[in-house]
């Protein structure tokens, strides 16, 4: 009974160390440090030589060691009655030299030839008549140092080797110390205390008994009065390296070894208690009571681990229903329907495992809408692209020859549409953001059953993506064709803008600074004091001159010409009465704001009047004044004065500070202008400085569109963040998630795609087949062990 114990912990230990099973089995594990003698303890026990000798660290590799007792051989049985195996070669071994050559290859194939170590363990059988069965497991002997080409780390490893062992339950710790070191210096005792303080399951075992100092014995340590172990300490003798080197038998060794403790003074009275032999019988029986007491826990564990396969293996699903092609098609339905429904259940936030370390789904597209689209829309600056010489070359391309009395529609028109092309581009990005995350949902919608079948999953994710490409195109059509809608109709009456505009005028017809106001000349009658329709023309539309004679150029700013256009309006009755006064000679150089309303209202003229040519508009408002030497103070008798007015047909030259000054004479009859210098001059305003001197005018007029542009801007703006997202959530989201379902049944549901869809991955069968394989394992150790508990112990 006791020994079909062990057998069938050995034979449960095949199978799981071929199946990797969790199983852990009663074992002795051999531990000491390097050289304390262990790999000879392990041939006493067997009593054969098997195991590599040399210098330093030998056994670098654990070394699972099981022995079966066989019955006394048969004169009729072969010739041979003891022999080796290995699990990793299926072949027996009759002489121990090969095993011990086959121990050190494989030891050199993993564990390399730099005296490196490895976890990867040897399993060794001996069958033999002169054995009791036992499971013995020989790890490497602990170092300090590493020696030669050992790694650095040799010790660590070496430790951390041993401590997974001996930490297991339902492991036997076998404590090899040498008896001719101190036993307070025992790293073996030491690593066993760690894991095992009551000393419940460990052996104490010293070796060397025949080297210690001459009057010293260990009869304390041996009787357990100075380190107690539940399990005791036994003694042996093994053979020296003189009796290796002179080849004395193991026989011959057990022999010396008994007559060593029956002659011993000290050990004579415990000869019975110790040696080889005893230990053997003693590693049995603690082995088999080990065994029995860990059967509850061993049965226990099995039925955990059995759930946990059969588990495991339902999630792989069963083989024999893929030839059907009913239940082919009913799985491949449902697969469906659960990736369309996760696919559904993401974006809606309704998924169960939501995870809640990051955004996902939904709440992604919620944070492109909100955060990254509204991020980019509010980072655009409505008029960050345009200068005040694009603004001021925009207005006057607007108005053709004419001069302008207000800003021109046609330019605020020409200015704000490019402006709102601007959110065509974070738009359409917007699309694009929603359509990969979409389509990064749709890759994260899997599940256990549905990896089994990578073609199904692959097919499923490409269909979905298939839908999403189809529904980009329209999607970002939309979204462009919203930004295009604003750009074709420019709602000047939109409450909004209404407001804003407002506020700009406001600010643009604002009285301007006194130094900036403009002063008229004294006077501007003819030498004969009797004005006329034409004189009144002329002078009306003669240039503003400074109070330091220079002439100004300011004469087109908004707000001076609606102040002029109210004037108008107020004293056109005035202006008749007083056109046919004449004004007096001398006096203020000023004239009154009554006065300048009178010239610009008199019949028949207007701020800019008709006879001002092209010339005008390309040359500003500083065009010809009086000549030099003249003065504002005209005497009636005196020659005649020089025409004010640009007249092409008596059109004069620029002054002393045009562009023309060249061509300008005293007499009357001026030459008209060169048309090769007006070339120059119109390629040289096109060609100026954006920094070049603005006007009090155009400066009202830029800050004027600038600030209109900035009011439309802002209204569209706020237009399309919310017209985008609810075009995305229409045309892209909402339509996926109401047609994913259909398209994948339209698209894939059909009987001759069914075999291929359900093809399996190579690996997942492997695996299947490993974990169904352990499950029978488990159930037939289960089987097992339950019968040996039901019969008497």
């Amino acid at each position: 009974m006791d020994s079909d114990l062990i057998k069938l912990v050995n034979r449960l230990q095949d199978t799981f160390s071929n199946l990797g099973g969790e199983l852990d089995m009663p074992q002795l594990v051999v531990v000491g440090s390097q050289s304390a003698g262990k790999s000879s303890v392990l041939e006493n026990i067997v009593g054969r030589d098997f195991l590599p000798r040399g210098q330093g660290i030998v056994t670098r590799r654990p070394l699972v060691l099981q022995l079966v007792h066989t019955p006394s051989p048969d004169p009729s049985a072969p010739t041979f009655t003891e022999w080796g195996q290995f699990l990793h070669i299926d072949k027996r071994f009759t002489d121990y030299n090969e095993i011990r050559k086959e121990i050190e290859q494989e030891t050199f194939r993993v564990a390399g030839q730099n005296k490196g170590i490895s976890k990867l363990p040897i399993s060794l059988k001996i069958y033999s008549p002169d054995v009791l069965d036992l499971t013995l497991v020989d790890l490497p002997g602990l170092t300090k140092i590493p020696v030669g080409d050992q790694p650095s780390d040799i010790e660590r490893q070496i430790r951390g080797l041993v401590v997974e062992y001996i930490s297991k339950p339902n492991s036997v710790i076998l404590a090899v110390s040498a008896a001719n070191v101190d036993l307070a210096n025992s790293d073996a005792l030491k690593l066993a205390r760690s894991v095992d303080p009551q000393g419940r399951r460990t052996i104490g075992v010293l070796t060397k008994l025949d080297l210690m100092d001459a009057g010293t014995n260990a009869l304390d340590i041996l009787t357990g009065r100075v380190y107690p172990l539940k399990l005791g300490f036994i003694g042996v003798v093994n053979r020296s390296q003189q009796d290796i080197n002179s080849e004395k038998s193991l026989p011959d060794a057990l022999d010396s070894e008994a007559e060593f403790f029956r002659s011993h003074a000290a050990y004579r009275n415990i000869a019975h208690k110790n040696g080889t032999k005893y230990l053997a019988r003693t590693l049995n029986q603690v082995l088999m009571n080990h065994i029995r007491d860990k059967l509850p826990d061993m049965k226990a564990r099995l039925n955990t681990l059995m759930g946990q396969a059969q588990q495991e293996l339902n999630s792989f699903g069963d083989a024999a229903i893929y030839g059907d092609k009913n239940q082919q098609g009913g799985l491949i339905l449902r697969l469906m329907n659960k990736f369309a429904h996760d696919f559904v259940a993401s974006i809606e936030g309704t998924k169960v495992d939501i995870s809640t370390k990051e955004l996902s789904g939904g709440a992604r597209i919620y944070y492109i809408f909100n955060d990254v689209f509204g991020h980019a829309l509010a980072c655009i600056d409505s008029t960050s692209n345009l200068d005040n010489q694009d603004i001021r070359t925009a207005i006057r391309n607007s108005t053709g020859p004419r001069p302008s009395l207000f800003v021109p529609e046609s330019a605020f028109d020409l200015l704000v549409k490019p402006q709102i092309k601007l959110l065509e581009s974070p738009s359409l990005r917007c699309v694009e953001l929603v359509y990969e995350e979409l389509v990064k949902i749709c890759h994260n919608c899997t599940s256990v059953e549905l990896e089994r079948f990578p073609r199904l999953h692959a097919q499923l994710i490409e269909c979905v993506s298939e839908l999403l490409r189809e529904r980009l195109g329209p999607t970002s059509e939309y979204a462009q064709s919203l930004i295009e809608i604003q750009a074709a109709y420019i709602n000047t009456n939109h409450p909004a803008f209404i407001s804003g505009s407002a506020a700009a005028a406001q600010a643009a017809t604002s009285p301007a600074p006194k130094a900036a106001q403009l002063s008229r000349p004294q006077s501007n009658e003819p030498i004969n004091g009797a004005p006329t329709l034409e004189d009144e023309d002329e002078s009306s539309a003669e240039e503003p001159v400074g109070t330091n004679g220079v002439i100004s150029r300011d004469g087109r700013s908004v707000s001076s010409t609606l102040h002029d256009r109210t004037r108008v309006t107020g004293s056109a009755p005035t202006a008749k009465a007083s056109s046919s006064k004449p004004h007096p000679a001398q006096g203020p150089r000023h004239s009154s704001a009554h006065s300048q309303a009178t010239q610009l209202g008199a019949p028949g003229t207007s701020p800019h009047s008709a006879r001002e040519t092209f010339l005008n508009y390309f040359f500003g408002q500083n065009g010809p004044g009086p000549i030099a030497g003249s003065t504002v103070d005209r005497s009636h008798d005196g020659p005649a004065p020089v025409p004010t007015g640009r007249d092409v047909s008596n059109a004069e030259t620029a002054g002393p500070t045009g562009l023309m000054a060249g061509k300008r004479t005293l007499d009357g009859n001026n030459a008209a202008f060169d048309m090769k210098s007006l070339g120059k001059h119109i390629e040289a305003i096109s060609s100026s400085e954006p920094g070049s001197q603005i006007t009090l005018r155009e400066e009202m007029e830029t800050s004027l569109i600038r600030s209109l542009i900035a009011s439309y801007f802002s209204i569209v703006r706020q237009s399309i963040q919310d017209l985008i997202p609810k075009a995305i959530m229409h045309f892209l989201v909402n339509y996926t998630s109401q047609q994913v379902q259909n398209r994948l049944v339209a698209s894939l549901y059909k009987p001759e795609l069914f075999a291929d869809l359900l093809n399996e991955d190579e690996a997942l069968v492997a695996e299947r087949t490993r974990v169904k394989a352990l499950l029978d394992a488990y159930k037939e150790a289960f089987k097992t062990l339950s019968e040996v508990n039901l019969k008497p112990i």
